[in-house]
């Protein structure tokens, strides 16, 4: 049947969009593989939900979305980072690397993790993509101005990488229904990040991850 592929299709879409993605950040065009980014988590999504709508999943599916993951969400905004530092003459660009590395490991815990099922333990690997999609876009003429922002970059990406692997849970926007009460998080989050976005626009994409992490911090104390 036909609609057991379908999964695997939007899956390699997926991927393809990662190999777009990280071309354009080799080549410096950092809206443009933030772009494809985007257009990869969109695939990204509607693999899964295909999967679970048609009942098809596979072990095949598991490890083929994992691979397409740390292409898009791992190694495309590595290469972003590595473009950038290399562009701004930071001896070891190479440095950025660290964070597929890093990628590769959290989408690898999360395969075998079963506490997952309805929340996150550590940054999901799409969720640090936009932001350094977005931040990188939207500063990157900025950061180069100054060795201190350049190695506030390497920095940033140090701890970026650390949360992917933290025992740190994160709020899934996984719904059980559409009511206010016990969805409280959720619906603050998407209120405050269209606000985010529409008054500080690409940027606003970096501004809403990191408003991710904080306010998951502070619901689950």
């Amino acid at each position: 049947m036909l609609k057991k592929y379908i999964p695997n299709t939007l899956t390699c879409c997926n991927l393809i969009a990662g190999c777009i993605a990280t071309y354009w950040a080799f080549k410096g065009c950092y809206s443009l593989a933030l772009t494809f980014i985007i257009v990869g988590a969109v695939f990204d999504f509607f693999d899964g939900m295909s999967a679970r709508l048609l009942h098809v999943s596979s072990p095949i599916g598991k490890e083929l979305d994992s691979l397409a993951d740390d292409i898009t969400f791992g190694f495309a905004p590595s290469a972003i980072i590595f473009n950038f530092l290399e562009a701004a003459d930071f001896p070891l660009p190479y440095v950025a690397f660290i964070m597929a590395a890093f990628s590769a490991l959290r989408l690898a815990k999360f395969n075998l993790d079963e506490r997952q099922t309805t929340s996150f333990i550590g940054l999901p690997t799409p969720a640090n993509a936009l932001f350094w999609g977005g931040i990188m876009t939207g500063l990157s003429e900025v950061l180069s101005t100054t060795p201190y922002y350049i190695y506030s970059v390497v920095a940033m990406m140090l701890i970026s990488s650390y949360l992917l692997v933290a025992e740190i849970p994160l709020f899934a926007l996984k719904f059980k229904h559409w009511g206010w009460k016990g969805n409280e998080v959720k619906y603050i989050f998407l209120i405050t990040s269209a606000a985010l976005i529409l008054g500080l626009g690409v940027i606003g994409i970096a501004a809403v991850i990191a408003w991710y992490v904080v306010l998951s911090l502070v619901s689950n104390r």
